[in-house]
């Protein structure tokens, strides 16, 4: 399990299907069928020519029995980078309020980060 769970982690949307539809034990047909898609569709998904909408996906890990992130994402997209991990890890020691008051302020920078962010693509 460990190896496949290593594998899905260096694959592509369509390589992670792939993968995960066998693994299920499922034919193209029975996938299609079960995401109420044509067969077209998702051989197109497979072979990476098309990308499956927000609904399709949805339903893709709903099917397999997989989180929508797992299909989307490489794990270390996920994950924050060392330094953050490690000060978070601090953070979840400290007492509830002073957690409460860190959340607060990192609330804020990402707010003022992003209305930054998009003010700039108006310009």
């Amino acid at each position: 399990m460990a190896t496949f769970i290593t594998r899905l982690t260096t694959m592509s949307i369509a390589q992670r299907l792939v993968s995960l539809r066998k693994q299920k034990g499922l034919t193209q047909q029975a996938l299609a069928d079960a995401l109420g898609l044509h067969l077209t569709q998702v051989k197109r998904y497979e072979a990476g020519t098309s990308q499956p909408s927000l609904d399709a996906l949805k339903k893709m890990a709903q099917t397999l029995r997989v989180t929508t992130d797992s299909l989307i994402f490489e794990p270390e997209e996920l994950e924050p980078d060392e330094d953050l991990r490690l000060q978070f890890q601090a953070v979840s020691n400290m007492p509830a309020e002073e957690q409460r008051i860190v959340k607060q302020l990192l609330e804020g920078m990402i707010i003022k980060y992003e209305a930054e962010r998009w003010s700039s693509k108006t310009r």
